[in-house]
């Protein structure tokens, strides 16, 4: 369950980090609540899987899928860079979040 919840609270990065793009630097206050509510479902959820898991790995994870959604994210919906190098490093956090999984099942 805290794996569930960890994967969860990371996807919820892509929103916030998405919606607050969207805010335009909290002028547009419908996307900045968003992205502020998402953040801190994002950080309890965090929170609830630390109770099991080992902070160290939690938090790479939370922070690397985050990172991994909100790049894919941008390569998709923002026509950023999807060069070989950049998708090979994005590639290279999903594996290192696999191998954490399985290190520390």
């Amino acid at each position: 369950m805290a794996w569930l919840l960890l994967v969860v609270a990371a996807g919820l990065e892509l929103i916030w980090a998405t919606a607050l793009e969207r805010s335009d630097g909290f002028t547009r206050p419908w996307p900045a609540l968003l992205g502020v509510s998402a953040a801190a479902l994002s950080l309890v959820l965090l929170t609830f899987a630390l109770r099991s898991l080992p902070m160290g790995t939690a938090y790479a994870v939370w922070v690397g899928l985050g990172a991994v959604g909100v790049a894919v994210a941008g390569i998709i919906a923002l026509g950023e860079s999807a060069a070989p190098a950049r998708l090979a490093c994005l590639a290279l956090i999903v594996l290192g979040v696999v191998g954490l999984r399985l290190l520390d099942g």
